[in-house]
């Protein structure tokens, strides 16, 4: 039905849930790619820096996003990065290739920077180490310069550096996407757990308090898909803590409708890989549990090219995002908070410039559509992750078939009766009217409504045009019988707070 309103429920119970919402899941990811780091976080006599060379407006835009976790530095390239060149005087660092890229790192923001960029946005540092072209011993060498008190080598190099005081890095990713034959020292699965396994062995020898990120399976699209990752955590169970998931999202064939019910897809991604994790748990007999760290999504398939020109700073992946993106970003982290029993860890990729919500120019900066669903998350997505029932109409979404137009997630704070409700209407001509409802509770009331559409999948915000796509008043009501009613327009992602009593 075209230009018409249909109707959809959700049944929530406050006792339905899958746990409690990790914050880490709204976290983000810095590599040294394109201008993400210089012209991005660091650009040093640009009018818009600190006295530190940090772009004083990319941190007033990111703090709002309140990413707990920042993995840095990448990423395919930290496979080949040798990390001692980016610490000590600047005058001293040298100038490096980077085979990833194809680029040219001045090595001028290293660790150090971005310890101390890390500090001024209040994110917490996510390590990680070359695994690829490096081996244990320069890993725990890193970890011994970012987590060890004085009185060693390498962290007496850290305090001569200007940083008396441990970092206390606590989560660290063995490696980068090692499944894949692109990433530099590419092994089989079994080579790879075993650099794996020494690595962590040796790091959690040298600070026991620290959680480490194996390398899972680069994407579904990998002819090893899941089965790397079972013979990863068969060899590296009892000294890692998640293994890593990865995903990028693509409307390369220009279908909408199929594209705009990506969520199921993330969906089968997770679930795939917890029906893992269980069977080899069971198989070892194990108590101990291993959790999800889906630390790069997004989407991306326009800007492709790896090419950097051996250039410094070239621009690389920079997408524009439109409101369709919008929405499959949305879908992300809904599904994220629906599998809260799961997924402990996710990082947007990236943060600035390259496949990120904020652009950057010498003298501004551009705020995409898909800033702003993240906000929405990241400031109200805490608490439980709810268990929606979802009745809905069904649309036709191309080879997917028939998909429900409703894709829901909620949280709810026992304490404080709050409750959030992040909805996305995935289909292109028509609205709907959600009634929200509890089996254990009611309405009290509909505290705010905020609504990100516009007028096709393709409308994107512009330098030109900065407000194409932005947040907008939406409509809800409480009724007399304890139930809300939220309008979601077509093609709209919307957040809906809200008290609830419990009956």
């Amino acid at each position: 039905m075209r230009g018409e309103e249909m109707k959809a429920s959700v049944r929530f119970d406050t006792q339905f849930h899958a746990g409690e919402i990790d914050r880490r899941i709204f976290s983000g990811f810095l590599e040294h790619l394109g201008r993400a780091v210089y012209e991005g976080v660091y650009d040093p006599g640009n009018a818009l820096s600190d006295e530190h060379g940090f772009r004083k407006d990319v941190l007033e835009a990111l703090r709002p996003l309140a990413m707990p976790l920042m993995r840095y530095p990448g990423g395919n390239f930290v496979s080949c990065y040798n990390w001692r060149d980016g610490v000590g005087p600047l005058s001293e660092r040298k100038a490096r290739p980077d085979f990833a890229w194809k680029s040219i790192d001045p090595n001028t923001f290293g660790t150090d920077q971005f310890m101390q960029w890390a500090k001024k946005l209040g994110t917490a540092p996510m390590m990680a180490v070359n695994l690829g072209t490096c081996g244990a011993t320069e890993a725990a060498a890193l970890l011994e310069y970012c987590n060890l008190p004085k009185g060693t080598y390498w962290a007496d190099e850290r305090a001569k550096n200007g940083h008396a005081d441990p970092y206390k890095v606590k989560t660290w990713c063995l490696g980068n996407e090692m499944d894949g034959p692109w990433q530099a020292g590419h092994v089989p699965a079994e080579v790879y757990a075993q650099r794996a396994d020494q690595a962590g062995k040796m790091m959690k020898g040298l600070d026991g308090s620290i959680e480490l990120v194996a390398c899972g399976s680069s994407g579904r699209f990998m002819n090893t898909y899941m089965e790397w990752d079972r013979r990863v955590l068969e060899y590296c169970w009892e000294h890692v803590d998640y293994i890593s998931a990865h995903r990028y999202s693509s409307n390369s064939r220009n279908d909408s409708a199929w594209y705009l019910a990506e969520g199921l897809e993330i969906d089968r991604v997770i679930e795939d890989y917890a029906a893992l994790l269980n069977y080899v748990r069971a198989l070892k007999k194990s108590n101990k549990r291993l959790y999800l760290s889906f630390d790069e999504w997004n989407v991306w398939y326009r800007e492709t090219s790896g090419d950097g020109g051996w250039k410094t700073a070239p621009h690389l992946l920079e997408e524009v995002y439109n409101l369709e993106d919008t929405l499959v970003c949305a879908q992300y982290l809904s599904s994220f908070v629906r599998h809260a029993d799961i997924v402990k860890v996710a990082c947007l990729a990236q943060i600035v410039n390259v496949i990120a919500p904020i652009l950057t120019r010498k003298d501004g900066l551009l705020i995409q559509g898909s800033y702003y669903p993240f906000i929405a998350y990241a400031q109200h997505a805490r608490g439980k992750a709810l268990t929606p029932m979802v009745t809905a109409p069904l649309y036709k979404a191309g080879e997917r078939g028939e998909a429900p137009m409703l894709d829901v997630a909620s949280a709810y704070q026992p304490e404080s009766g709050e409750a959030a409700f992040f909805l996305v209407n995935r289909d292109q001509h028509t609205d709907l009217t959600v009634e929200l409802s509890f089996a254990d509770a009611a309405f009290a009331k509909i505290a705010d409504v905020q609504v990100v559409s516009g007028p096709g999948p393709k409308v994107a915000n512009s330098w030109e045009r900065h407000d194409v796509l932005k947040p907008s008043a939406g409509e809800a009501l409480v009724m007399d019988n304890g139930r809300a009613r939220v309008r979601v327009p077509k093609l709209a992602f919307v957040c809906a707070r809200g008290i609830v009593s419990r009956t």
